[in-house]
């Protein structure tokens, strides 16, 4: 458990509010049975985190980030965030960076699987784990990690979840968020929205940027994830509990979202 005023490093004086007196431009914290407040907070550190085991769900502004196992995000200074995961582990690092280069990757929300040289590296960061007093070695090599970010991002945008500004569709986004399993026609969808059907794909697409259909897809892939986590289910079985008819159904729609075939965990 963290401490109740000390979190990664940085000391909480206000709820959701860090102060940073660390001398080190780059430090690590790393932590098994990971637990992070719920509510929104921000610093002026410019975040990586990496997770090692488990998975994370990152809220910010209007959408929900999906991080799942070896996987990493990078948010920038200043962000609004919070977290929430139903993972019985969650094992993260976080690497928080003072200064970035003067490159648009830092300014931005990326997700992306960690390549097996960044996954080494960050595995050789450890090593530094919650020493704020920066020494030669961390500095340089925590640097070079920093700069190399940008050429390791091969980013997943389905990994990220749409939240519509408009409240018409929200009920929509829930009504699909509880009934994934199910198959419904796009009028099903228009009823609960109260408008035509032309009209619900058009507004839909125009404020999340992908279809009503695409959005079901994404949340069943989304919510298989979480099942493969538990390691409790085949993936026949997965592929039934989030609404596909067989496996190769569902392999194939996993492959679009992740670019990648579905995994049990050893």
């Amino acid at each position: 458990m963290q401490n109740d005023n000390i979190k990664c490093g940085l000391t909480e004086k206000n709820r959701g509010s860090y102060v940073d007196d660390i001398s080190a431009d780059a430090y690590v914290w790393y932590e098994k049975n990971w637990q992070h407040d719920a509510y929104e907070h921000a610093h002026q550190r410019y975040q990586l985190t990496y997770v090692e085991d488990g998975y994370q769900y990152f809220h910010i502004g209007q959408k929900a980030y999906l991080v799942p196992q070896n996987h990493v995000i990078w948010i920038p200074s200043a962000k609004e965030h919070r977290t929430t995961s139903d993972a019985k582990t969650v094992n993260l690092m976080i690497v928080l960076f003072k200064s970035v280069p003067e490159h648009e990757f830092y300014q931005h929300i990326h997700v992306f699987a960690a390549p097996s040289v960044l996954k080494e590296m960050l595995l050789y960061a450890e090593k530094w784990n919650q020493l704020l007093n920066e020494e030669d070695e961390q500095t340089l090599f925590l640097k070079a990690m920093l700069s190399s970010l940008p050429y390791f991002c091969n980013e997943n945008e389905f990994l990220q979840i749409p939240v519509p500004a408009d409240n018409r569709l929200l009920p929509v986004c829930n009504y699909i968020n509880a009934n994934y399993r199910y198959n419904f026609d796009i009028d099903v969808f228009a009823d609960i929205a109260k408008m035509s059907v032309r009209s619900l794909q058009r507004i839909f697409k125009q404020e999340t940027g992908i279809t009503v259909q695409k959005y079901m897809q994404l949340i069943r892939i989304l919510k298989s994830i979480e099942l493969i986590d538990t390691k409790q289910y085949t993936l026949s079985q997965i592929a039934l509990m989030v609404g596909y008819k067989s496996l190769p159904a569902f392999t194939s729609s996993y492959y679009a979202i992740m670019k990648t075939k579905p995994k049990l965990k050893k």
